[in-house]
């Protein structure tokens, strides 16, 4: 990093902020609602949330942190993200999803009103780093003057996925501009018409605002939305560095991007011109152009093989998947759904979802493998009045002390130490040894050891839903909401 550079990041206090909501339905089967795009690691074995959080950790070298918006279903994944990033940050949980307007309200109101905020989605995909550096240090003086200034992307292509800022006159500093105009998702005649303009930018939805202007703003042009927020944060509870806005309030608010709440609105917001390579990775064609292609125009991520295809993508991280004789291809393979589509109609993969939702498909929502702040684990077969389970417990980690009403379990330890609370008697198991919860029992699991623990569970019962765990004790405070999962 320059010293230029250096400098300019020690004038301006910023302070990131990762908006980690959406569901990520355009990416399905990978992406879920239980497991949105944002936390699938996509790129390199990382997430793109980790590599959001890693690309703003520069404005804060020696100590960086962030503020992140997220729901309350995704809270463990927020902070599995940010220990890997190495972060430092609070989590404002949503109880519902209110649109960009209210997630950046609770921030501001959540700020000391001289802090400059920086507003990022938690699922764009942006390699240069040092040139996002750059970009948001050129916003700072607009900002810190009182401006609300968005960031544009250079287009590359007539999109008609993005929306789309014109720019206005420069304004006095010369690294920034007012906007003249901001212009939804175009049909593509018209995105060619704006391209042949030349002062257009493609809509990152990413923002650099103090807080006190994005607080007056909001009182200005939304104040319905300002004042739910406002009591929201008042009657806010903490946990750790968990921040839960009251909900009744926050439900109540109406939810709207900030984009028509706001800046459609407001006189003074100004916008820096990106250059560098940007993707919102907002459907499968885009995740197939983070591939190199092959003489064909094929891309493939994983176990894939083409013969005698063209422009066709294959996603296979678990077993071989061939395409013989495809054209202009989607194929998306996880462990328990497949996904085939035409590249045309990558943008309607949403839809899908739609349908598996009211079919009542629990692929629509949930994965095979789920995530659990302890560790993960894994359905691997289920049948009448059984289901199988590969179970990963984190060193140090532990279940909640819980019981069931329907089910028994059988544990096997696969690899690692088990200590598992059975009634009143406490066992230590290690590989290939057994250990059978019979129904109405309470227990726990934990791993005390240095290394993974993996285990297989089988249950046995009338009625093995998730929704049957009774919890006594959880060290993630997951004892309030019940039923609920373990």
């Amino acid at each position: 990093m320059s010293a230029r550079k250096t400098d300019l990041i020690n004038a301006y206090d910023i302070t990131p902020v990762i908006l980690c909501g959406g569901s990520g339905t355009r990416l399905w089967p990978l992406s879920r609602k239980s497991f949105p795009k944002q936390f699938v690691p996509l790129i390199k074995g990382k997430s793109l949330l980790q590599h959001t959080l890693e690309r703003v950790a520069q404005f804060n070298p020696s100590a960086p942190r962030a503020l992140c918006i997220a729901a309350e279903d995704h809270r463990f994944l927020v902070v599995e993200a940010l220990k890997a990033a190495d972060v430092k940050g609070r989590v404002m949980l949503e109880p519902v999803a209110r649109n960009t307007a209210a997630a950046m309200a609770l921030a501001a109101l959540q700020s000391r009103p001289e802090d400059l905020l920086l507003f990022c989605p938690s699922d764009h995909h942006i390699p240069d780093a040092d040139a996002f550096g750059t970009m948001v240090l050129q916003g700072c003086p607009a900002a810190a003057a009182g401006a609300i200034v968005t960031f544009g992307v250079v287009p590359s292509f007539p999109s008609t996925a993005y929306g789309y800022i014109q720019r206005g006159m420069l304004n006095a500093n010369g690294q920034s501009s007012q906007v003249a105009s901001f212009i939804e998702k175009p049909a593509t005649d018209k995105a060619q018409l704006l391209l042949l303009q030349g002062d257009v930018l493609w809509n990152a939805g990413i923002f650099l605002i103090q807080s006190q202007t994005l607080r007056e703003a909001l009182r200005l042009h939304a104040p319905d939305i300002f004042k739910s927020c406002q009591q929201a944060v008042a009657g806010a509870t903490e946990d750790g560095d968990f921040i839960r806005p009251e909900p009744t309030a926050f439900i109540a608010c109406r939810a709207e991007s900030v984009d028509y709440a706001v800046l459609e609105h407001h006189a003074n917001v100004a916008v820096v011109p990106f250059a560098g390579a940007w993707s919102d990775v907002g459907s499968w064609n885009a995740v197939a152009e983070l591939n190199t292609p092959d003489d064909q125009g094929n891309r493939i991520d994983g176990h894939g093989m083409v013969v005698q295809a063209t422009n066709t993508y294959i996603y296979a991280p678990h077993r071989p998947v061939v395409a013989l004789g495809t054209q202009d291809l989607l194929i998306i393979d996880t462990p328990d759904a497949l996904l085939v589509a035409s590249s045309s109609h990558a943008e309607e993969v949403k839809q899908v979802v739609a349908l598996l939702e009211t079919k009542k498909t629990p692929q629509a929502v949930q994965h095979r493998k789920v995530e659990r702040p302890w560790g993960w684990y894994d359905s691997v077969d289920a049948g009448a009045r059984y289901q199988v389970k590969r179970i990963t417990v984190r060193p140090g980690a532990k279940l909640s002390l819980q019981m069931h009403y329907h089910r028994a379990e059988h544990w096997i330890v696969v690899k690692g130490t088990a200590l598992i609370t059975r009634g009143d008697e406490e066992v230590l198991l290690t590989e290939n040894q057994s250990t059978y919860i019979p129904l109405g029992v309470k227990h726990r699991l934990e791993n005390p050891g240095k290394t993974e623990l993996e285990l297989i569970e089988v249950q046995s019962g009338g009625y093995l839903g998730e929704d049957d765990i009774v919890r006594f004790e959880d060290t993630y405070g997951r004892i309030a909401t019940l039923p609920t999962q373990a």
